[in-house]
């Protein structure tokens, strides 16, 4: 059972780090960690606002990994078991939430890397019209 507590510890320190740099901006765009829907890669800014947003979630989840470590280790056999599983799907709950969150805030950031937003100009292309 220590080498089950150690793999849920050494998770929820990767979880809490991942965590920690979601929520000070300083995960950077990548292909493996934090939100990476089709909305959050959209660009830089959009990226690491919805890792902010789901970044409590995976704070939680290192905290649920970590609880289910020292359970691990104090509970008998069957039920260190029993608890490392239900603590694994607990925290994959958990960030998955977050990240859902996440990509939900992203996809509602509106898209400015087309014309119309830096001069106004396209903006105004149908003004004149008749209704």
């Amino acid at each position: 059972m220590v080498i089950v507590a150690l793999v849920l510890f050494v998770a929820a320190v990767a979880l809490a780090g991942l965590g920690i740099a979601a929520v000070a901006g300083r995960l950077p765009r990548n292909r493996w960690a934090g939100v990476r829907t089709p909305q959050s890669l959209r660009d830089d800014e959009t990226f690491a606002l919805a890792n902010k947003v789901a970044a409590p979630s995976m704070l939680g989840g290192a905290g649920v990994l970590a609880i289910g470590g020292v359970a691990t280790l104090i509970l008998p056999t069957v039920a260190g078991v029993i608890a490392a599983i239900v603590v694994v799907v607990a925290a994959l709950f958990t960030v998955a939430a977050g990240g859902t969150l996440g990509s939900k805030v992203a996809g509602a950031v509106p898209d400015t890397s087309g014309c119309g937003t830096s001069c106004g100009a396209c903006s105004l292309k149908g003004a004149c019209e008749p209704a």
